[in-house]
């Protein structure tokens, strides 16, 4: 539904602002990256976060977590930061304009919040309220996340790419899990994916790819790549580890016990 509502606002705003939008190259210049990649995801973004609102759930969304994290899931932090520094270090900066790399911060600000609101906010939020214990909830809000991109299909993308992205997006979404689970708070994990999305654009230059093109090390570039693949591994371990029950925060004393 929100993958359609989604493309919906994509075709609404490429109709509205068709001279600045660059399907084949949306990273050519800052208004292009505005108007073809971010514009669709402030709106969607916007709405997701009046729709918390509307429905009160907005202060639980993004207040203290109910269920507690355990220190062992620090390691999804580190190990999403630290593929964000390579990428940082490989990226060839002298390809960017100051003001591309500001609207590509801003475009994973809006990237983080967006995505993390949908999938670690509403829901983990829904399913949890259903009852369902954290195993199944770190698989579903992760596979949800990975299915949001399997949607590329639709849009032209090269199978190869789709399913790449596929299984990446559904390692990191357990990643984002697990943050959110030890930081305790959904906006670290927003922080988080906000940090990843530009600083892979900037290093690979463009939208889920995974060449060098932009970067000034091939050998860097491949590492951070690896990361991927670590995701996925720690994704399946984590199923493993993740308890079934715990005991729920001091958000929610009262309430039965369900992970």
């Amino acid at each position: 539904m929100y993958w359609g509502a989604y493309q919906l606002i994509g075709l609404g705003t490429s109709t509205l602002f068709h001279p600045f939008i660059d399907v084949k190259n949306p990273l050519a210049s800052p208004t292009a990256i505005f108007f073809t990649v971010a514009l669709p995801v402030i709106i969607a973004g916007g709405l997701l976060f009046l729709f918390a609102v509307s429905l009160g759930w907005a202060r639980e969304l993004f207040g203290r977590q109910p269920v507690p994290g355990r220190p062992w899931m620090w390691v999804a932090v580190v190990l999403v930061l630290i593929p964000v520094v390579i990428r940082l270090i490989a990226a060839r900066w002298e390809a960017y304009s100051v003001s591309t790399v500001l609207t590509l911060l801003f475009l994973g600000l809006c990237i983080g919040f967006a995505e993390e609101l949908l999938t670690r906010g509403f829901v983990v939020k829904m399913l949890r309220d259903g009852g369902h214990g954290e195993k199944l909830v770190l698989v579903l809000s992760s596979g949800y996340f990975a299915l949001l991109h399997a949607g590329n299909a639709l849009t032209g993308q090269p199978l190869q790419t789709v399913l790449v992205t596929v299984a990446y997006t559904f390692g990191f979404g357990a990643m984002m899990y697990l943050s959110l689970r030890a930081t305790g708070r959904l906006v670290w994990a927003m922080l988080l994916h906000a940090a990843t999305d530009p600083t892979t654009m900037l290093a690979t230059g463009g939208i889920d790819t995974h060449t060098a093109a932009a970067s000034t090390s091939q050998g860097l570039l491949s590492i951070a790549g690896l990361f991927s693949f670590v995701y996925i591994a720690v994704a399946l371990l984590a199923i493993m580890l993740v308890k079934n029950r715990v005991d729920r925060g001091a958000a929610a004393p009262d309430r039965a016990t369900a992970e």
